[in-house]
């Protein structure tokens, strides 16, 4: 007999959302009115880990740092998505274990792709 899947069973998932919500609501709105309000020119100047402000914030960067940043992501979401493989190894059997060599195999052929390309390169 499988079970179903009725709208109030999501009552408690909403309700939870609801609060959730309303805590973090509830919270940004009090800390707002009740928190201290204190401008001073030491608190309005830009701070950037400690450096001085040198420049203008507006002068361009190089690509290859937001090209590095994208790979950086790009992998790591694959490797995210090794996670419920390996919890259900066992279960996948030998089917699951040639996908993940396929899956595997396609990830390593575009890193070589991105080192070939020397899009990790800074220079």
């Amino acid at each position: 007999m499988e079970a179903q899947s009725l709208p109030v069973n999501y009552l408690p998932i909403i309700f939870q959302m609801i609060v959730a919500l309303g805590f973090v609501f509830t919270t940004m709105l009090a800390t707002h009115k009740l928190g201290p309000k204190r401008s001073t020119k030491d608190k309005l100047t830009p701070f950037e880990s400690g450096i001085e402000v040198i420049g203008n914030a507006r002068t361009p960067v190089s690509i290859k740092y937001f090209l590095v940043a994208i790979l950086f992501v790009l992998f790591d979401v694959e490797v995210i998505f090794m996670y419920p493989w390996a919890v259900n190894f066992r279960d996948l059997g030998s089917d699951g274990m040639i996908e993940m060599f396929v899956f595997m195999g396609t990830l390593l052929l575009g890193f070589i792709y991105i080192i070939k390309k020397k899009a990790l390169d800074w220079d």
